[in-house]
């Protein structure tokens, strides 16, 4: 895969979860790990202490991230929130994501569903490409 496309899926993660950290008008913790699919939470994360983090080759299973407190991690990004907008259900963020190699900002709208589901929109690109992640209870066990 490209490094461009694998920096642009890891800051779409990233920048996701990011935009729910900084937003303090929401009544859920959001804190946590997210999967793209959440019959295969187990087989992208895991615990180790009390921090979720990624099993490995998590990434053949599905996308996900994490969040821990302003801070949003992929598997190949790490995100920043720099600023955020609430209104309504929609939270559009604007985030600084960081690779091995790159560093770059992206912008993010999501749309809150409810306290364990999150929608990644992309108005102005494609008005029907949506991404859904959903909140994973994080298995504790060898990676």
């Amino acid at each position: 895969m490209r490094a461009g496309t694998r920096f642009g899926q890891a800051a779409m993660a990233c920048a996701a979860t990011v935009v729910l950290l900084s937003a303090p008008a929401w009544a859920t913790d959001l804190t946590g790990a997210w999967a793209s699919d959440a019959e295969v939470c187990d087989k992208i994360f895991i615990t180790k202490g009390n921090k979720a983090s990624f099993r490995p080759k998590s990434e053949l299973e599905g996308s996900g991230f994490i969040i821990e407190g302003h801070r949003i991690r992929g598997r190949a990004a790490t995100c920043n929130v720099v600023k955020t907008k609430i209104d309504g259900a929609l939270v559009n963020m604007l985030a600084s994501c960081a690779t091995d190699v790159m560093v770059g900002g992206q912008q993010l709208i999501l749309r809150v569903e409810n306290e364990n589901a999150v929608t990644r929109l992309f108005p102005g690109l494609s008005e029907d490409l949506e991404l859904r992640f959903h909140r994973c209870p994080v298995q504790k066990g060898k990676p």
